[in-house]
């Protein structure tokens, strides 16, 4: 017998428990997240524009936060279903998808499978798309075996290090100790499998042709000091594939900017959804 998720918790088709918050009323705007981070990461956009009259909805990814923990599942195909199954329980309509680091491939792998008819645009901040390995065709991507090498040398090793270690190119080096606690202390909580699977899913993942189909208003937002996501090898050509897509560069931003620069996030987020700021 299948029983009903509690309340703040939605049941995916595998029977997976999503945690998601909900504030606010209005047009809804929903947050997804990047690798590591639960829907915590979203607290300085969600209290801000959810008093400006949106509603403002997160979830936390499988195997984060306080979201089931089924060790599978996080391939793009089922995590755009999670994405689905949330959008669909809610039966959210002109919904603006704001999205972070492969959260972004997330959200583009939902519109290629289940259409933008739900969808009133989208925000890609900190995109890993459309490509990040370096292949014959993509030659300025990354090479494969530093993946690899941080599975099983940082991951698998000693990832609170590596955390402490890349915390402040995360960040800017002016970010206050207790902020990069609460960072760490949100990838810490997440599931060793859950990081690592997603790892291999964000290496392999090539979204060139889909993001070629999107038809939608977006906003990219990236950092010049951006080193997860190096701006030439993702915004930018993450923009030039989507037809009409807006390219906001910030110049002292790295790929934390949605709590660095949150309120330039904010305001940006605002002007595009609409909504007065």
């Amino acid at each position: 017998m299948t029983h009903s998720p509690a309340p703040g918790f939605i049941r995916t088709t595998d029977c997976v428990d999503l945690f998601y918050r909900d504030w606010g009323s209005g047009a809804p705007v929903l947050f997804v997240g990047g690798w590591s981070l639960p829907s915590d990461a979203w607290n300085y956009q969600m209290l801000a524009l959810s008093r400006q009259g949106l509603r403002c909805i997160a979830f936390d990814r499988r195997g984060h936060g306080r979201s089931s923990d089924p060790g599978k599942g996080y391939d793009f195909d089922t995590l755009a279903g999670d994405l689905a199954a949330v959008i669909d329980t809610l039966d959210l309509h002109g919904v603006t998808l704001v999205a972070h680091s492969m959260g972004c491939n997330e959200v583009v792998r939902y519109l290629s499978r289940f259409g933008g008819a739900r969808v009133a645009r989208i925000v890609l901040m900190g995109p890993m798309t459309p490509m990040i390995m370096r292949s014959d065709d993509n030659p300025q991507g990354l090479d494969g075996a530093l993946f690899e090498f941080f599975r099983e040398q940082q991951l698998n090793g000693d990832f609170p290090r590596w955390i402490d270690d890349n915390a402040l190119p995360f960040l800017t080096p002016d970010a206050s100790p207790g902020m990069v606690r609460w960072l760490r202390q949100l990838a810490l909580a997440c599931s060793h499998k859950a990081l690592h699977d997603c790892h291999v899913a964000v290496q392999h993942a090539d979204m060139r042709e889909e993001l070629a189909r999107v038809a939608l208003p977006a906003l990219i937002i990236a950092g010049v000091l951006d080193v997860s996501a190096p701006l030439e090898l993702t915004a930018r050509p993450t923009a030039a594939l989507i037809e009409g897509a807006r390219l906001a560069v910030y110049d002292d931003a790295a790929h934390g900017m949605f709590v660095t620069h949150a309120a330039r996030v904010n305001a940006d987020l605002l002007e595009f959804i609409g909504a007065a700021a």
